[in-house]
């Protein structure tokens, strides 16, 4: 790369509690982790196994034990379709419990799991499905009616032999306007990290925590940053898969967390009109840079109305790409200004790069143990992307002197 690169120091970080030690390769990594993301959840699924880990409004309530065990069955019939270690099994499937049944199954069985957003169209998600070299698809049957009973089903049966450096999950980015979309690989490491550097930036509690996730799930906003961080902390995902029903299920579920787009955030907001919900302690939302900003352009922002409906909540924005985990930078939204996108946080480490990257402005450069290593079968893509282990995003920012990061009035 031959413009100037800039590194910014990992000093003005949102909280963790987690070690992190530099590695040969200069990436901040986690020195405690479980060697993969299902042993994880075995020791919670063992300390929590009485508690609700799933709850779909209108559909299943499952336990830590029960979800463990129908996607153990899952992965147990999976096993008998041949499905294995390494193996790809796309998951793509309405948003709801099965969904996340599906996924833990195909997780448990050894494979890798494919995720495809249910609302693609059919000729890009059969695009993610083909690139992805694609050995079985979960998808429900396709119907409310038929899905339940689609789904492979045997004894129950768990591959345990993955490490950290191993692929653990493949999550496509959006179709861009000149490429498709493209495979991500997350390895255990990567997600592991992630959910670490979630749990300790939003100070996630180990005391039944309840948190109604309504981002979807196919993307790694969804499964990786509120998910798996939930479950990580023993708590209770609520799943609504229809947005009317929100309103009430904030105050019948006793919800304790939201987390959504600005955009699902503005489209709920005038069904919340009139509703104070002070039980309500965190508000997360999560986007993309386009998203943030138009958000806070409005003239009745997102972030004031919400705390209208949300009076006790601390407001989080947390930014980041599905190279990245779908994490990198957090702001609290009480205090930010309009053009923030937030601090680094976690393990992630920033860098400009440009002409005027001295200066504190230029391309947004990330680095950590969240960061993909490459694309899925793209080694042009995945050169043109890195340099090293840093990630170019593509987004022109400016740091400050105190490691904020903030849009670029030309962005």
């Amino acid at each position: 790369m031959s413009q100037l690169l800039v590194e910014y120091p990992h000093s003005r970080n949102v909280r963790c509690d987690n070690p992190l030690a530099r590695g040969a390769d200069g990436v901040l990594r986690y020195g405690n982790l479980t060697p993969a993301l299902t042993e994880l959840l075995d020791i919670q699924v063992h300390t929590f196994a009485a508690r609700e880990a799933v709850v779909e409004i209108g559909g299943p309530r499952l336990t830590y034990r029960e979800l463990w065990y129908s996607a153990s069955r899952i992965a147990g019939g999976l096993q008998e379709h041949g499905i294995g270690y390494g193996d790809r099994v796309a998951v793509r499937m309405p948003v709801g419990a099965r969904w996340v049944q599906a996924f833990l199954g195909a997780l448990l069985s050894g494979a890798v799991p494919v995720l495809v957003h249910d609302g693609l169209p059919d000729a890009v998600a059969e695009q993610v499905i083909h690139d992805a070299c694609t050995d079985y698809i979960l998808d429900g049957g396709g119907s409310a009616a038929g899905y339940r009973d689609a789904l492979p089903d045997a004894a129950a049966f768990i591959d345990d032999g993955a490490s950290l450096g191993e692929l653990a999950l493949l999550c496509y980015t959006s179709p861009g306007a000149e490429s498709g979309p493209r495979g991500v690989e997350l390895t255990n490491e990567n997600l592991l990290s992630a959910i670490r550097s979630v749990v300790g930036a939003l100070e996630l509690p180990m005391e039944g925590l309840r948190n109604l996730v309504l981002l979807p799930l196919a993307h790694a906003s969804g499964v990786v940053d509120q998910l798996l961080p939930t479950f990580a902390v023993g708590g209770t995902v609520v799943l609504t898969p229809d947005p009317a029903a929100v309103p009430e299920t904030l105050v019948s579920e006793r919800i304790d967390m939201v987390s959504a787009t600005p955009r699902i955030f503005a489209g709920l907001l005038p069904g919340l009109a009139g509703l104070r919900v002070e039980r309500v302690r965190q508000v997360c939302s999560a986007g993309h840079r386009a998203e943030l900003a138009a958000a806070d352009s409005a003239p009745d922002t997102v972030t004031d109305r919400l705390r209208e409906v949300f009076p006790e909540a601390r407001q989080w924005s947390v930014w980041g790409a599905t190279e990245t985990s779908g994490i990198g930078l957090a702001r609290d939204d009480a205090a930010a200004a309009p053009d923030a996108l937030g601090f680094a946080f976690g393990g992630t480490e920033l860098a400009l790069c440009g002409p005027e990257a001295a200066a504190g402005q230029g391309e947004l450069l990330c680095r950590g143990p969240n960061v993909t290593r490459r694309y899925w079968n793209d080694p042009q893509t995945t050169e043109s992307r890195f340099t090293g282990p840093w990630f170019h995003t593509g987004n022109q920012v400016s740091i400050d002197p105190d490691g904020l990061v903030r849009r670029a009035l030309a962005d």
